[in-house]
């Protein structure tokens, strides 16, 4: 049992040495605190959702869209599928480089059931060496259109959660700017994206509001919250979506007026399918 106090007492030593959370003696610097602090933030989140998954049918399947490292999915299969026997992780991560270092700590740790696939969000939808059904879908900035592709993989794979961080969020604004002329004759919401930087900010936050309509209206039930530990990045927005199957009536309607009224209608294909 570690005697590190910011470390969880069930945590395997091991595996922070092996992802440099700690030192080769067992140290924690001020960067490594940082981020095992931010890991633990998401993993609150997270164990709740598998160990509903798994006490209601025995076993449970996560997908983690941009791994990157897979600091988390490695945490999460340490801290919660281990001591159960049950679960299995996919790290989906596009730099083959971190694929392989993933494999290779999976196989010296014994975690048998972690898999790494080398594809992007989008491609890994079709591809068939993932099940047709998929529990937890996260997706931690992942950027700009990489957040949506999660969503659809999600959806296509009748996800029970979703936890997304979104981040870099460009698509919308790009088309804000595309046709601010035309919407400064079509609504005066137009003054808010006037400006570059309001456009950039206000981009990000309606995507957002558009990708949470979107969950509401295929039957999920959506809460959004602010990610605390994360002072050194603005993009801290937590969505976390369960499967109710009671879309919200009007979600859709919304979604398609605010595109709208916004001039972003050429978007629809990208919220509405």
């Amino acid at each position: 049992m570690s005697k590190i106090p910011d470390i969880r007492p069930d945590q395997s030593v091991e595996l922070l040495k092996a992802l440099h959370i700690l030192t080769r003696d067992g140290k924690l610097n001020q960067d490594s605190r940082r981020k095992l602090k931010q890991v633990y933030h998401l993993v609150q989140f997270i164990q709740p959702l598998l160990e509903e998954v798994l006490a209601a049918k025995g076993d449970v399947s996560l997908a983690d869209h941009g791994a990157g490292k897979s600091y988390l999915g490695f945490i999460l299969y340490d801290l919660v599928l281990k001591a159960h026997q049950a679960g299995q992780v996919y790290g989906i991560e596009w730099r083959e480089d971190l694929v392989s270092k993933s494999r290779e700590l999976a196989e010296r740790l014994g975690f048998a059931r972690m898999a790494f696939l080398n594809q992007s969000v989008a491609e890994s939808t079709s591809n068939q060496a993932l099940p047709a059904q998929i529990d937890v879908v996260t997706a931690l900035h992942a950027c700009n259109t990489a957040t949506d592709d999660a969503i659809r993989f999600g959806l296509e794979k009748q996800a029970q959660f979703m936890v997304l961080v979104p981040c870099c969020q460009a698509e919308v604004a790009t088309v804000l700017r595309k046709h601010k002329n035309e919407s400064f004759g079509k609504t005066p919401l137009s003054e808010i994206w006037r400006h570059p930087i309001h456009t950039r900010e206000f981009g990000s936050q309606i995507t957002n509001v558009l990708r949470c309509l979107q969950l509401e209206s295929r039957g999920y039930q959506v809460t959004v919250t602010e990610l605390v530990g994360w002072e050194h990045s603005m993009k801290n927005e937590l969505i976390v979506a369960r499967y109710t199957n009671a879309p919200r009536k009007n979600a859709l309607s919304r979604l398609e007026a605010i595109l709208d009224e916004l001039n972003l209608g050429e978007m629809r294909t990208r919220f509405v399918y």
